[in-house]
């Protein structure tokens, strides 16, 4: 939970009946569904479908899956400058391209585009394999591991140090800074997590400006944008938000699955008996777990699901607002592998959907092709307790699990 932000007032344009008590950052769960608790403070009851709360400098809520859309996917309405609803914790120099509108936006993400082509992300995929079967190869016959510590922050991680050619021994203090950025506890460790990324990020650039690779942030200190070289700081924020998403999403998206497929046994066996369904399965564990709450910028006065919103103002949209709406999805607390629509927006929408969606989805898969393999029965350990932390992006702090050697 934040610390230190008073609530704010309520503007004299939202109406009494659009308020609620409601901070994302304190939503943290003790072995509970954060997915269901979360749900019941956004679709419980009586709860507008856009509503506003006092927590973290004051807000908007988008309740619903097709406000989420309309909030995500419209760019002339909804800027990506903010994307978390504090404006003190705003990452600074912005993360580009994510946080550039349209049209300059596709410029910079046209820059990244290359390492995420089909090829690109196949090359990575075997990498991903092997340092799979590696990870778990190295815990089985001891019966148990820590998930998130032992394999989930390694695997996606070792890839993307890869592609942007970082040395491995740097992982411990890259995941203390990816946390201390998505799960801080207050703007002031918020603000320290930028500044001790800010120092690493611009260390690797001035190193390949002197002697350049064959790798991403080479790529970044070569790129162009309308014919001008793109400034230092431009190339921060991109590389770091190539460091933040590359160190934090997948890994938690990782935990999510273990943890509902350790307590699920049918569900796992159907994946052991079926490989081939584990694709459609990864979408529907991705529409029932979403795991990012993405933030927008109001950027024109406009009305959205009944309320008047300000240029200026905040706008939330958690993770469960579209994948676990009843009105988008029938039964959609029910995972279902054969559900026909599984379309959900874990990877946001519109211009800014997540560029490495397609290189995610590989490391989930060969995370449960090897997994199932090597360990198709595996529980929670007795008396584990599950917390699950709720920010910027949730994740589970840790996950025991043991299964019979």
């Amino acid at each position: 939970m934040l610390a230190g932000i008073p609530l704010a007032g309520r503007p004299s344009h939202v109406p009494a009946e659009l308020e609620r008590d409601f901070n994302i950052y304190n939503v943290n769960t003790l072995n509970e569904d954060w997915q269901l608790k979360l749900k019941e403070l956004v679709h419980g009851e009586g709860i507008p479908d856009v509503f506003w709360t006092p927590h973290n400098s004051g807000h908007w809520v988008a309740g619903r899956a097709a406000i989420a859309k309309e909030v995500l996917s419209n760019a002339e309405h909804f800027s990506s400058r903010s994307i978390v609803v504090i404006p003190e914790m705003n990452p600074n120099p912005p993360f580009a391209p994510l946080q550039i509108d349209p049209p300059d936006h596709a410029a910079y993400r046209a820059i990244l585009a290359p390492a995420m082509t089909p090829k690109a992300v196949q090359a990575l995929g075997e990498r991903a394999r092997e340092m799979a079967i590696e990870l778990i190869e190295g815990f089985k016959a001891k019966g148990e591991c820590e998930f998130v510590g032992d394999f989930a922050t390694w695997l996606p991680i070792a890839i993307f140090m890869q592609m942007v050619d970082l040395p491995l021994e740097d992982r411990p203090m890259l995941l203390g800074i990816a946390d201390s950025l998505v799960r801080a506890t207050s703007p002031e460790e918020q603000m320290d997590g930028h500044i001790r990324l800010h120092q690493y990020s611009m260390q690797k650039i001035q190193e390949r400006r002197a002697n350049p690779g064959n790798d991403m942030i080479t790529t970044l200190t070569k790129a162009t944008i309308k014919g001008e070289p793109v400034p230092d700081e431009t190339s921060l924020g991109m590389l770091n938000l190539l460091l933040t998403a590359g160190l934090d999403t997948v890994a938690n998206m990782m935990g999510f699955f273990a943890l509902f497929l350790a307590n699920n046994p049918e569900y796992r066996q159907r994946l052991i008996d079926d490989p081939k369904s584990i694709t459609p399965a990864i979408e529907e564990l991705l529409r029932r777990h979403p795991i990012a709450n993405l933030a927008r910028e109001v950027k024109v006065d406009c009305e959205l699901g009944g309320a008047h919103l300000k240029k200026g103002e905040r706008i939330l949209v958690p993770a469960i607002a579209y994948g676990l709406d009843e009105r988008q999805f029938d039964n959609p607390e029910h995972v279902d592998f054969d559900r026909a629509n599984k379309i959900h927006e874990a990877f946001g929408d519109g211009v800014h959907r997540c560029m490495g969606s397609m290189l995610a989805r590989v490391e989930l898969r060969v995370f449960l092709e090897e997994w199932l393999k090597r360990i198709p029965n595996f529980t929670v350990k007795k008396g584990a307790d599950i917390q699950v932390t709720s920010a910027s992006v949730a994740g589970i702090r840790e996950l025991y699990l043991v299964w019979d050697t």
